[in-house]
């Protein structure tokens, strides 16, 4: 079996101007980005012109499909730099277009007040399949590009504590339990954690809005894509160790989906919290 791609690797950017920077997508058979990358890589753009301070919060928008057979730039703007906190703009481009923005917050290192939700009770990762296993088992019923897709190793290792989401079409609660990790050691630099974080929030999470209408992706007749995601960072991590992801969706309407996720530590630590909309467009084929 081939191994998942690098996220060291995938991740890297090219310092091409003091505020410039590009970036590449992984070759595979998909069509477009993975929103996930973008937002890591523009992270990670941010990061470059920052310094002493880690990212508190950051705030989204997905405005185009990103083409994954050219380089992705990110442009930078500085916002702010303070005494507690500094500010960044970051936009992607590809073909003379943004695809996506990104607007972070960075502070100092500074102590104050603790609380944070405690962490539901589900099964250990230890017990679970993983995901990937399970969508093999569901490949031979799928077209060749959906299936060289499926099969291609990933650099997340998932493991649903529901793992019948994506196969079943009956209606079930708005809410989702997912154990997630890099797929290979990434080291303990807290800034690289952030962006694999990131790139890991992105996953699983839109589909939390599909499950009380029994939907799924693949479900003939649905159009998905995310249209906003915001990430804020509560405590550092090591993304290498298993953490749960409990997501919930408030709230579905006017063809968007609406989820909230909290992503704790195996050890139960909340180390982030995650809000995305995303489009959730179906419309039945017309029978034969």
């Amino acid at each position: 079996m081939a191994k998942p791609e690098s996220l060291i690797d995938t991740l890297a950017l090219e310092r091409i101007e003091v505020n410039l920077f590009r970036g590449h997508a992984p070759k595979s058979d998909g069509p477009r980005i993975f929103g996930g990358l973008v937002i890591a890589q523009s992270l990670r753009a941010a990061y470059a012109t920052v310094e002493q301070s880690l990212c508190h919060s950051m705030h989204c928008y997905f405005l185009r499909p990103g083409d994954p057979s050219i380089p992705i730039l990110f442009e930078v703007d500085r916002a702010r730099d303070g005494r507690s906190f500094t500010s960044r703009r970051v936009t992607a481009i590809q073909h003379g277009e943004q695809i996506f923005n990104l607007a972070a917050s960075f502070q100092h290192p500074e102590e104050g007040v603790e609380h944070q939700d405690p962490m539901p009770e589900v099964p250990s990762p230890d017990d679970l399949a993983d995901e990937q296993d399970l969508r093999r088992t569901i490949t031979a019923s799928l077209p060749p590009l959906m299936r060289r897709m499926v099969d291609r190793p990933r650099p997340i290792d998932m493991r649903p504590v529901d793992p019948q989401w994506f196969m079943s079409s009956k209606p079930a609660p708005p809410v989702q339990y997912v154990w997630m990790r890099a797929a290979q050691p990434i080291g303990d630099d807290p800034v690289f954690n952030q962006a694999v974080l990131a790139y890991a929030s992105d996953m699983s999470f839109l589909s939390t809005a599909m499950r009380p209408h029994g939907m799924n992706w693949q479900t003939s007749g649905l159009q998905s894509a995310s249209i906003d995601h915001a990430i804020w960072f509560h405590r550092p991590s090591n993304f290498s160790d298993w953490h749960l992801y409990v997501q919930k969706s408030p709230s579905a309407s006017g063809a968007r989906g609406f989820n909230l996720g909290e992503i704790f530590t195996r050890e139960g630590v909340l180390v982030a919290s995650t809000a995305q909309e995303g489009l959730i467009r179906y419309r039945p084929p017309l029978a034969d």
